[in-house]
């Protein structure tokens, strides 16, 4: 069989520093890179253009890194999907060990910092407790076996996207909320519907850096409540919160062109 194209999609929003280390990293030969700008003020746009000229940029509809995941997802066109965070703690040269675990026969590879050849400089020991009660959780809730459920390095095929139930095209609502699923909640969300929809997932040994430049956004008690709400709402489907049906597929436009998704 041949080796399937993988497309790396990576959200950035004012991320030009960190962009040249992500890009460096990235291995040679992958099919496209996707970068979904979230409206960026400083000029992560230019510097990706520059790094790569072959690069897509694709403007998100709403705001939120889970409507640029959704967006990014929608513009693919690889056989593979490979999610990469802009800020430098993920490395894009551990790709080729997601889609060896999706080519072995899974339909989901997910990266874990907490198996052997795996491991964080960045993680705090409050982060890692509380993520284990919420994998935990996670684990009884919906009968998995994850050793790492708030880590959001994920490679999976690309034809498994509609059962994500993601929202990319429908511009914001006149009152401003957020859609379901266009936040932080993004990758519970994805890890409830992939075992919701049956799909055999492969955890993959992954090392998380610190990010290189920047402040995270990452605060362990409200990104706790927000998975525990996730993973709540999504038990009772009709308890989630504005929630629309998926779009249907478009075409995708050509390598470089910017992309607003309408």
């Amino acid at each position: 069989m041949a080796a399937p194209t993988v497309s790396v999609v990576i959200p950035a929003l004012n991320e030009e520093r960190n962009i040249p280390h992500v890009f460096a990293q990235i291995p040679a030969g992958v099919h496209e890179v996707i970068l979904i700008d979230g409206r960026s003020v400083d000029d992560t746009v230019g510097v990706a253009r520059r790094l790569r000229p072959d690069v897509r940029v694709v403007q998100q509809c709403r705001k939120g890194k889970g409507n640029a995941l959704a967006c990014g997802f929608e513009a693919a066109t690889g056989d593979v999907i490979a999610m990469i965070d802009a800020d430098g703690s993920a490395d894009p040269g551990e790709i080729p060990l997601f889609v060896a675990a999706l080519v072995g026969g899974a339909d989901f590879a997910k990266g874990t910092r907490f198996a052997l050849g795996g491991g964080s400089s960045d993680i705090t020991g409050l982060r890692a407790a509380g993520n284990w009660v919420l994998t935990a959780f996670f684990n009884f809730g919906y009968g998995r076996r994850y050793s790492d459920l708030c880590y959001g390095y994920n490679v999976f095929w690309r034809r498994h996207v509609p059962a994500l139930g993601l929202d990319a095209w429908s511009p914001p609502g006149d009152d401003g909320r957020p859609f379901w699923g266009d936040g932080f909640e993004i990758e519970t969300l994805i890890h409830v519907r992939v075992a919701q929809a049956g799909l055999r997932v492969a955890e993959v040994p992954s090392f998380e850096h610190d990010r290189i430049h920047g402040v995270s956004n990452l605060n362990a008690v409200r990104d706790g409540i927000r998975v525990v709400r996730t993973m709540f709402a999504e038990w009772s489907p009709r308890r989630r919160p504005r929630v629309l049906p998926a779009p249907p597929s478009r075409p995708a436009r050509a390598a470089n062109q910017e992309e607003p998704v309408r």
